[in-house]
């Protein structure tokens, strides 16, 4: 089986190197990222510039091969199967993004955006999240049997699974919910700071977002508050 793996946190992010790993043990594994930081790029697509793709020598997982684009996310699904790999892809991931792409803040997503450049490509997609702090040890316990299940489930044509571990230890995590829906709260309630005023009379304000932990049962917001891994099958307008 051949991967192709992206994130929106960078090439050198520790999530990425983790998803690579794990998904080494099923099949040949290639890698391309952005070289920059792009999360809550949602579908951002790159149309006027020029994609500068580079081989990544040190990637920290031995046997991957690895590239960094200056582009989206979903440019490097689009540059690197089209273009990077020799084949197409089986399956495509997304992840390990640092923080939940879950609830309606799944649209901003550049996660999530990715697997469904996967999907209406016509890949299998898998996007997986974990919460932005340690401990992470839930994601690592539960990601290679995760995978193992989900490259062999059949998704519809536009539909991606998307995976939520939840920041808390092992000892803590109440297991694995499937067939989890996306809720249609926000996981953040956002406002904006004033930072400065600016000459000319402007004003530099600087988001800030407060965790909201309101949401249905049966939902992907629901069973990360409880503490469960979340697996969920989304299509590409998010619900």
């Amino acid at each position: 089986m051949r991967f192709l793996i992206t994130n929106d946190d960078g090439i050198m992010a520790h999530g990425l190197a983790r998803l690579a790993a794990a998904a080494k043990k099923f099949g040949e594994v290639w890698v391309v990222a952005p070289a920059h930081q792009r999360s809550a790029a949602s579908h951002s697509v790159t149309l006027r510039e020029p994609l500068d793709v580079y081989p990544v020598p040190d990637f920290p997982v031995e046997g991957v091969r690895a590239f960094s684009c200056s582009g989206m996310p979903t440019d490097c699904v689009r540059v690197g199967s089209l273009n990077v790999m020799p084949e197409l892809p089986d399956v495509v991931l997304s992840g390990i993004n640092l923080g939940f792409n879950l609830a309606a803040d799944i649209q901003y997503s550049a996660t999530a955006g990715a697997a469904f450049e996967a999907a209406f490509q016509g890949y299998h997609a898998i996007a997986v999240s974990e919460g932005f702090d340690e401990p992470h040890e839930v994601t690592d316990h539960y990601l290679e049997e995760i995978l193992e299940k989900l490259i062999n489930t059949p998704l519809p044509a536009g539909h991606i699974h998307n995976v939520n571990f939840p920041q808390c230890k092992l000892s803590e995590c109440k297991g694995i919910l499937w067939d989890r829906t996306v809720s249609p709260n926000m996981f953040y309630k956002d406002h904006y700071n004033v930072v400065e005023e600016l000459p000319n009379g402007g004003i530099r304000y600087m988001i800030e977002g407060v965790p909201r932990p309101i949401a249905e049962e049966g939902s992907d917001f629901r069973a990360i508050l409880d503490n469960y891994v979340s697996i969920g099958i989304v299509n590409n307008i998010g619900y």
